[in-house]
């Protein structure tokens, strides 16, 4: 059974330019040049994203609801699982080359991006999912009303310590303001398809 998880539960990675609770959603505006990456193809270590972490335990799952109105590149929101600075996770919509893409990055020292153009969910709501189970997470996402799809799934060890929740980065921008609708803690999904 789904358990929200109240927005003054998890800690900031990073405190955002601002927040604000209104009507029980979440506005969180990132600050300008905020962002994860590291090293692969552009160089550089950037661990300034906006991330809004709980514990995250073997054998559970999270998802994070929030509106996707992006416009300009790299603005992004989703749900971030993070193990340590070296070993992350983001999975969520992220607007790049002039349209929204459903993407995720997986960290392990170096990062690797995958994507796959969603230019109707711009403007919409979004729902990503992340269940952790055996030796495996699996990510999915899902616009308004729709049943969740696999996104992605990859090796994470059962005796890892990790902590997820909703994140945000504006890494081009200041301005960028993401509602968050609803943060839920569910049982792990009993089945890969």
């Amino acid at each position: 059974m789904p358990t929200d998880i109240p927005w003054n539960r998890g800690e900031w990675t990073n405190q955002p330019a601002a927040v604000v609770e209104q009507e029980g959603d979440l506005l969180v505006t990132a600050a300008e040049s905020s962002d994860a990456w590291r090293i692969t193809s552009y160089g550089f270590v950037h661990d300034t994203e906006h991330a809004l972490l709980t514990p995250f335990p073997q054998d559970s799952a999270m998802e994070v609801e929030f509106t996707a109105a992006f416009s300009q590149q790299f603005d992004q929101a989703g749900i971030f699982v993070r193990i340590n600075a070296e070993h992350w996770i983001k999975a969520g919509v992220e607007y790049a080359d002039g349209a929204a893409q459903l993407g995720a990055v997986v960290t392990d020292r170096f990062s690797d991006w995958s994507l796959a153009p969603v230019p109707e969910w711009n403007g919409g709501r979004v729902r990503i999912r992340v269940s952790r189970s055996g030796d495996a997470l699996t990510i999915r996402a899902a616009s308004g009303s729709n049943h969740l799809q696999l996104v992605r799934v990859l090796p994470l060890a059962p005796d890892v310590e990790a902590a997820a929740g909703p994140f945000t980065c504006a890494p081009t921008r200041s301005g960028l303001t993401v509602p968050f609708h609803s943060w839920r803690a569910t049982p792990a999904d009993n089945q890969l398809h």
